[in-house]
């Protein structure tokens, strides 16, 4: 699918209202959700709501009760705020996906039986552990899953993001049994291969990486489960991937979920991926404020970097009229960004871009206006339209 035929539709759709603003197109987000679907082959797909940070399309792919539905099964969350928010709107199976040291939530997990069933704690630390305790008291049995580091090391390199200090079968089992002693529930382990999920493959160099990564995962996985099930017995999650390693994921048995969430808008970060064809579906457009010269247009605002190491890879991409570039000695800006090749545009146009990340773009906007193939509108809030700001 081309990056025009969607935006036009965006664009007619959308014609009556002030920019900026953001626009999905609900029929590329429906394809993409199948297509995780079929990726995944059967294997639950939990969804990583810091990629989505929008209830409504939530909803879309995990039904409205936020739990499960169609291949997909619970939800990632990014802040223990938030999943408690998540479980007041329905949602009963959400995985932490980092430690908490909130201490004000955590003593909100406890005195909350229905959040406590809910939601798994993410642990990598016996301090950890010592700080959920003296936060929820000694009433309670938080449920915990281990956070395995799934980095590739090669001699004195890491390749991969600086996760958890566990990375061996001795490790998982001391903190397991750690978790154990101190009374918690110990219901799963976690493996997240970022130098598999998160890099695309744009040479044969990162796809050899790629390939020596999920072999040296696998390998060590089987280990890391057998030593944390001989002290916590059997487990209830085994999660592992992202939107780009989800074959990699499936391929070993012992995974019971795989988790996804840029994929449903797939962003510029996941255009050079073999595994799948991306058709981006979230848009943001914003209009030409003036001309300083025949060939250059001055859009209102756009500066909205994506978070990771700084570089072109993190800058919002123009994509609609086709042809438009940044101009290298200013790039997007803070209120204004001026583009190169732009004497087709006029005063009062617009540009649509397309975001680096997938759910960040939502902290820019309080709204989605959701777009139908058909060119029928709704607008939906977002998490920051929500009032929702969870860091």
């Amino acid at each position: 699918m081309s990056e025009t035929s969607p935006i036009a539709g965006l664009h007619a759709a959308t014609a009556d209202l002030d920019p900026p603003l953001a626009a999905l197109d609900l029929t590329a987000l429906r394809a993409n959700a199948a297509d995780l679907v079929r990726r995944a082959n059967g294997v639950p797909i939990r969804v990583a709501s810091k990629s989505v940070r929008c209830r409504a399309v939530l909803e879309a792919v995990l039904g409205g009760e936020l739990t499960a539905a169609d291949g997909f099964a619970g939800i990632m969350s990014y802040s223990l705020r938030e999943a408690l928010w998540l479980v007041g709107l329905g949602a009963r199976d959400i995985l932490l996906g980092y430690p908490t040291v909130d201490r004000t939530a955590l003593a909100e997990l406890a005195a909350d039986a229905t959040s406590l069933g809910a939601i798994t704690l993410m642990i990598d630390d016996v301090e950890q552990l010592e700080l959920i305790r003296l936060a929820v008291g000694n009433r309670v049995r938080p449920r915990v899953c281990l956070d395995v580091d799934a980095s590739l090391r090669i001699g004195p390199l890491h390749l991969g993001v600086r996760r958890s200090p566990v990375r061996t079968p001795e490790q998982a089992a001391a903190l397991a049994r750690a978790a154990l002693d101190r009374g918690f529930d110990v219901v799963g382990v976690m493996t997240y291969e970022a130098q598999i999920a998160g890099l695309p493959d744009s040479n044969a160099a990162v796809r050899l990486v790629k390939r020596a990564s999920a072999a040296e995962i696998a390998k060590r996985r089987t280990r890391v489960l057998d030593a944390v099930r001989s002290v916590a017995g059997k487990l209830e999650i085994v999660n592992s991937g992202g939107t780009g390693s989800i074959e990699v994921s499936i391929a070993d048995p012992d995974v019971t979920e795989v988790t996804a969430g840029s994929g449903l808008y797939v962003p510029t970060l996941f255009d050079h991926y073999r595994a799948f064809t991306p058709r981006p579906a979230l848009f943001f457009a914003t209009p030409v404020l003036r001309k300083p010269t025949p060939s250059i247009a001055t859009v209102f605002a756009g500066g909205y970097i994506a978070s990771g190491p700084t570089g072109a890879s993190r800058v919002p991409k123009p994509v609609w009229p086709s042809g438009l570039r940044l101009i290298g000695t200013e790039g997007v800006g803070e209120v204004q960004t001026p583009l190169t090749a732009a004497a087709e545009l006029r005063i009062g146009d617009r540009v649509w871009f397309r975001h680096a990340k997938a759910g960040e773009l939502c902290e820019r906007f309080d709204r989605v206006h959701l777009v139908e193939a058909d060119g029928s509108r709704s607008t939906v809030p977002t998490y920051r339209g929500e009032g929702k700001n969870f860091g």
